[in-house]
């Protein structure tokens, strides 16, 4: 199946430049709590520091974790494998599911009650795109660190002793 992108575009990263990340990997099955995985999210957070000196940023973070991992549960009728990734200079929240369909974002209306999640993750995010996969997609939306949790924030090496 060839690749498929949508999504704001991201940009390139530096050519020869190395990259020192941290991440964390999380399964939430079908039935599985939405909750659970924004709890899990915000302990990761706050071993980044970012609850003290992002509190907004965090809140996006997590509205998107609750609409990525509700898509992959209700329209992708699938586990969710959720991954958070931080390189310094960008926080990666991924989400995979088994459906190929990629996310289309619609636009709000007073017809439905749901149907809003890629809008707000669109609105949130300073970065998004689908990829799909063999075995389904993945969808990754990115956050670049607000200027107090830049300055403030932990390390990788920090964040893993946590």
């Amino acid at each position: 199946m060839p690749e498929t992108h949508i999504g704001k575009p991201r940009k390139p990263a530096k050519e020869g430049s190395s990259l020192r990340a941290v991440g964390w990997a999380r399964s939430l099955p079908l039935h599985s709590e939405v909750k659970e995985a924004r709890d899990w999210a915000r302990d990761h957070l706050d071993a980044l520091g970012w609850t003290t000196t992002a509190p907004e940023t965090v809140d996006a973070v997590l509205l998107t974790v609750s609409e990525l991992v509700t898509n992959a549960h209700v329209h992708a009728h699938s586990n969710a494998q959720l991954v958070m990734t931080w390189d310094e200079q960008c926080l990666h929240i991924s989400v995979h599911d088994a459906s190929s369909e990629p996310p289309v974002p619609r636009g709000v209306s007073t017809d439905r009650v749901g149907g809003r999640g890629m809008f707000l993750v669109d609105a949130l995010a300073d970065e998004w795109e689908a990829r799909s996969c063999r075995h389904g997609k993945s969808v990754v939306a990115c956050f670049h660190a607000p200027a107090a949790a830049a300055a403030g924030h932990r390390t990788p090496d920090d964040a893993r002793k946590q």
